[in-house]
């Protein structure tokens, strides 16, 4: 089965993506996940039902992306300026990220952990880690399930490279004193010269919330036997919520995975999900906080995207971990 994005929205949103560099979206995968779309219980959120998750955000390109990111570490790192040998992933979801970097050639990643508080989540990616790292490259990789805020590891600290928390995970914090914890928990975790990079919305999208707008795309999947779906996804609608005191925005996310032929809906889930919208400016007043300093910003993940360019449409920072 593959699964590729197309997309309608009015403007570019909180999960707006960008395109290769031959102008295609990039490829989803595979039949597995739709083989894992899970009957929705009775209080299951979109983190609950991870293969539908995982559908939605397979039009990333998750090899570029992770270039990208052990790039940026090899730049902006004080530890010895190369590619970083250990990784977390914080608030993981499916790990797609950390698991790539491990299978990259070349690559300099060893070994990665990652943590999420979905068990769900935990659940899936064990499902995946076999799949996608095999008999070779799994037992560099484990998964925790553990509080970003608040997270212990059993090793010493002060083992990983890099830390990352990607696809604006980050705001889910919705207080200065969680996304505190969360930094300090990172810089414990972190060599000194370390970095953390957080994938964030745009600023723009804090200050052009005076009408919240619909942010929507689609996913068509085309099965192995030759059947078709369609999984259409709505990440903030036109009449959410939005705080300028606390500039938390109710997001409207909606998944809706229908049978193209039939039209009949396969998985759906629908919820509010309050998240903050995070400015420049704070990030580098909480990373001071936090034993870190900022290190670099980019529009996207992609080191030619500048922040303050049109094109950029993501808040991407490299935090250094001081002494």
């Amino acid at each position: 089965m593959a699964a590729n994005a197309s997309r309608s929205s009015r403007r570019k949103g909180a999960m707006s993506r960008k395109r290769d560099k031959d102008g295609k979206s990039a490829k989803g995968f595979g039949a597995e996940i739709l083989s894992k779309a899970e009957e929705k219980r009775d209080g299951d959120d979109i983190y609950s039902l991870p293969a539908l998750y995982d559908l939605a955000f397979g039009y990333r390109n998750y090899e570029f992306e992770a270039r990208f990111l052990i790039g940026a570490h090899k730049e902006h790192n004080a530890i010895d300026g190369l590619g970083p040998n250990s990784i977390i992933e914080l608030a993981a979801g499916p790990a797609r990220h950390s698991m790539t970097a491990l299978k990259l050639r070349p690559t300099s990643a060893k070994s990665a952990v990652a943590i999420d508080i979905s068990k769900e989540m935990a659940e899936y990616n064990a499902d995946l880690v076999q799949e996608n790292l095999g008999s070779e490259l799994s037992g560099n990789f484990q998964y925790l399930i553990d509080d970003m805020r608040h997270f212990t590891l059993r090793e010493e600290e002060e083992q990983f490279d890099t830390a990352w928390i990607l696809l604006g995970s980050m705001s889910h914090l919705k207080s200065n004193d969680d996304v505190i914890n969360c930094f300090r928990s990172a810089r414990k975790a972190l060599k000194t010269g370390g970095t953390l990079i957080v994938e964030l919305p745009h600023p723009r999208e804090t200050f052009t919330m005076v009408e919240c707008t619909r942010d929507t795309w689609e996913v068509p999947v085309e099965g192995d036997a030759g059947e078709d779906a369609l999984l259409t996804v709505i990440w903030g609608d036109d009449d959410d919520d939005f705080s300028p005191i606390t500039q938390i925005r109710d997001f409207t996310v909606s998944m809706d995975l229908t049978d193209v032929k039939s039209g009949a809906s396969i998985q759906k889930v629908q919820e509010k999900v309050p998240m903050r919208l995070f400015t420049a400016q704070e990030i580098d007043a909480i990373s001071r906080c936090s034993g870190f300093e900022v290190a670099g910003m980019y529009g996207a993940l992609d080191k030619d995207v500048d922040v303050h360019g049109e094109e950029a449409f993501r808040l991407v920072c490299v935090l250094r971990a001081c002494e």
